[in-house]
């Protein structure tokens, strides 16, 4: 069977440093960061304070109260940035088969936002007063539900969890039905609500989040050396991706060609990445062969680049081994010195950051890059964006079990 190409015709974005994708893309091109202190709860006794919490975002705004109370955050999130990616696309689901349209979502923990609050009433007034929604709120798939049952998409529904891959990976198998014949049109990205006591309190206390406290904005600092951990973020990253076909059948508006897709695992270590980089290394590898090109094509990469020590190094060195002399020309950088890390939802919103690079040309900087690190020895954009040539772009997510997921995204010709 022959490939079909895949295109992006919609985004939508909730992030912490912009609720909508324009708003997103302006703050990334200024260097606005979008980390700040935690108020969703008392941080006293905590070790770490501070998160990428969504500005300003009233769910009323999108949602009546009835089904608020029915919804745990992170499926909020999904719904409202797919109802942003939904419009941008100019969807019309009367005239397409909707048999044919699925959703595929990414998610790291699912509701944990309501598993903590329904685990703090059976603790405290007892098993008979836990919701009967529980369940529903909670279960990690539900968020990918609900959006099959909002606007009747009765094609491939699935979740994917896989850590910090998950919103790539959950992108990389949407364009796979989608390129086969499974589907015309799928709604796919990610989405992540886990700025919870315990989700902070676990994370700091494997030392994985920066202890910069003080000074929140400067908190993410990917590839500089004084790195010292990833931010803790929500938020949400949707696409409309469809065949071109079926793009052009609708006269769809198409920003980008979804060309690429290469996951692998290091089967190396719980957390740590495997040594010199190889899986990383290897899913690049893959996503550019994937989309039948060479690394010499590619002109730029929204990076991982989460600030943690061995996890910036180690990209460095994938991206040094795999592309040689070529590493040299590449743009790179890390919106997550921005954004902080949104975990399952990571790979939606910089999907959404590499298109919007190729559409306008311009690379997003690393922000609160200040001191060289000499295992990091790449261009990675410091502190201001640049205007440049990019044609054709990877994004990287890794995650904890070894997970590694890239995508490759070209400019539709």
């Amino acid at each position: 069977m022959p490939r079909k190409k895949v295109v992006i015709t919609g985004m939508g974005t909730l992030a912490p440093n912009g609720n909508s994708t324009d708003s997103f893309w302006e703050a990334l091109k200024s260097g606005a960061s979008g980390i700040g202190p935690i108020t969703y709860f008392d941080t006293k006794d905590h070790r770490v304070t501070i998160a990428g919490q969504l500005s300003d975002f009233q769910p009323e705004q999108y949602l009546d109260a009835k089904e608020i109370r029915k919804l745990d955050p992170f499926s909020i999130f999904a719904l409202v940035a797919a109802q942003e990616a939904i419009t941008s696309a100019k969807l019309d689901f009367d005239t397409i088969n909707l048999d044919r349209a699925g959703v595929t979502i990414g998610t790291g923990v699912g509701g944990i936002q309501t598993l903590e609050h329904e685990h703090n009433i059976i603790e405290n007034r007892g098993p008979r007063r836990v919701s009967p929604q529980f369940v529903a709120k909670m279960i990690a798939n539900i968020a990918g539900g609900h959006l099959s049952m909002r606007w009747g998409l009765r094609g491939p529904s699935q979740t994917v969890t896989s850590a910090c891959a998950s919103g790539t990976d959950a992108i990389g198998i949407a364009l796979r039905l989608v390129r086969y014949g499974d589907a015309d049109i799928m709604l796919t990205g990610g989405t992540e609500a886990s700025i919870t006591p315990l989700t902070i309190a676990g994370f700091a206390n494997m030392r994985a989040l920066s202890q910069n406290c003080d000074d929140p904005t400067k908190a993410s600092r990917p590839f500089d050396a004084g790195r010292d951990g990833f931010v803790l973020s929500e938020g949400a990253g949707i696409l409309v991706i469809e065949s071109e076909e079926h793009a052009m059948n609708r006269g769809a508006k198409i920003l980008a060609e979804l060309a690429g897709y290469g996951a692998t695992d290091d089967a190396f270590h719980i957390t740590q990445p495997a040594p010199e980089g190889v899986g990383a290394m290897q899913a690049m590898a893959r996503a550019i062969d994937d989309a039948d090109l060479q690394p010499d094509d590619i002109n730029y990469i929204n990076a991982h680049g989460t600030s943690t020590p061995f996890n910036d190094r180690n990209e460095s060195v994938a991206i040094r081994n795999l592309f040689g002399a070529h590493a040299g020309d590449l743009k790179i950088s890390s919106t997550k010195s921005m954004t902080g890390h949104l975990l399952g939802a990571a790979g939606g919103i910089e999907a959404i950051a590499t298109v919007k690079a190729i559409q306008e040309q311009f690379a997003p900087p690393t922000i609160n890059y200040e001191t060289p690190d000499p295992d990091c020895d790449l261009n990675y954009i410091p502190n201001v964006a640049q205007e440049c040539s990019i044609n054709t772009a990877l994004s990287n997510t890794f995650g904890f079990g070894g997970h590694n997921a890239v995508i490759c995204i070209r400019k539709y010709t």
